[in-house]
């Protein structure tokens, strides 16, 4: 048997979505389609405004541009994600200050304060694997008195809002919660990813989900990042498009980010039936992975939910072996592999990639990161896994881990 560790959910009402768009809408880039999924990731999300754009890198510098972050800015990030998180912000030349992760993959809340400067502009969270960052924990941390006293805004954006702005890197929790609210509704911006391996996709795309407190206007803003995220265009080409309404303005330098009606209208056809059919369905294959789990004395398992009302979107299933070293944990990935089964790990510490040694950052700086690497394999998990198939992962797993 095989089994692929990923596998995007393409299937008659995904078909029928897109035939649509291209049959009836008569639009191909943002139009219809794209307004139509920014409400539905709203109401999902809890999000005061959603802004969908064409990959989640795009949409957190859209965010961080938008911020007035530049040279000489800091941005503090787990030293635990893939590189997109590092990336956002080293593409408009900001530096990346990384700090170690707790047990559960996440940002460590209580090395934030040490990794504050007066140039520490954002803070971005990650979501590893759907399960959320202590977000409690990191607002008490950026609004503390200690914070603030060394927040020095540089734009109109951050002399209203006063402190380090949270950005949460939430490419994986679509649908999870912390702490009972949903993910759109913890930091004050939120960026989704909608890439083809994601619990929700468009084959690449994402959304920034607007949670702004007051002074803001989340409805205005939103409306800025519209344009800015076409160019800094005031009308779209399908607004331009009816009649008489040729004329726009160009109001910032903004990026080419916008999402494609043919890209969300895949999304439209999952995401009207994630809350009540997808999203149960992947967290009833975790379950399934516990409890073939749960009783092997070398499983170290992920965390999905919690008596505080927190519970995991199940984007990855990530397993550890307990006291595995790396390359044990790689040999038994080739082992697994050669069965059929497709795993793999998330993810190689950014400080441990030639582009971040070359900018001297040192795995040996975040300990707890590399310790959480070297055992983790992560598991097939996604809609239309059949019970045959969740039985010889676990099966496999487990022959070759004893």
């Amino acid at each position: 048997m095989t089994v692929p560790f990923s596998r995007p959910l393409i299937d008659q009402a995904v078909i029928a979505e897109v035939n649509d768009c291209l049959s009836n809408t008569g639009w191909l880039t943002s139009g219809p389609k794209v307004l139509a999924l920014e409400n539905e990731v709203r109401k999902l999300t809890g999000a005061a405004a959603v802004v969908c754009v064409n990959s989640w890198t795009s949409g957190a510098m859209l965010m961080l541009r938008w911020w007035g972050l530049g040279p000489g800015d800091e941005v503090i990030i787990p030293a635990y994600t893939y590189s997109a998180t590092a990336l956002c912000a080293l593409n408009i030349g900001a530096k990346v200050v990384m700090v170690d992760v707790g047990d559960d993959f996440n940002l460590d809340p209580g090395k934030i304060l040490a990794a504050i400067t007066p140039r520490t502009k954002a803070i971005i969270p990650v979501d590893i694997g759907g399960w959320m960052a202590d977000y409690d924990a990191i607002f008490e941390a950026v609004k503390s008195a200690e914070a603030r006293a060394q927040f020095q805004p540089q734009s109109p954006e951050q002399e209203k809002l006063g402190r380090i702005l949270v950005l949460a890197d939430a490419a994986h929790s679509i649908g999870a919660q912390y702490k009972g609210r949903d993910c759109g509704v913890c930091a004050d911006v939120s960026v989704l990813s909608f890439h083809s391996v994601k619990n929700i996709t468009t084959g690449e795309g994402g959304a920034v989900c607007l949670h702004l407190p007051q002074p803001f206007d989340n409805a205005a803003e939103y409306l800025f990042l519209k344009a800015f995220a076409l160019n800094g265009q005031t009308k779209s080409a399908f607004e331009k498009n009816q009649p008489g309404a040729w004329r726009y303005d160009i109001v910032a330098q903004g990026l080419k980010a916008n999402m494609p009606d043919i890209c969300a209208a895949i999304g439209l056809a999952q995401i009207r039936r994630y809350k009540d059919e997808l999203l149960p369905e992947r967290r009833r294959i975790f379950q399934q992975y516990q409890a073939g789990f749960e009783n092997t004395d070398w499983a170290i398992l992920p965390n999905w939910q919690d008596e505080s009302g927190s519970i995991a979107s199940c984007h990855l299933y990530m397993l550890r072996i307990q006291n595995a070293s790396e390359s044990a944990r790689d040999a038994l990935i080739q082992r697994i592999s050669e069965q059929g089964v497709g795993v793999n790990v998330h993810y190689i510490p950014m400080p441990m990639l030639t582009l971040f040694k070359n900018l001297d950052y040192r795995i040996a700086d975040y300990p707890n990161t590399y310790d959480l690497y070297k055992n983790e394999i992560s598991l097939p998990i996604y809609n239309g896994l059949s019970q045959k198939q969740i039985d010889f992962v676990i099966e496999t797993i487990i022959v070759h881990s004893s």
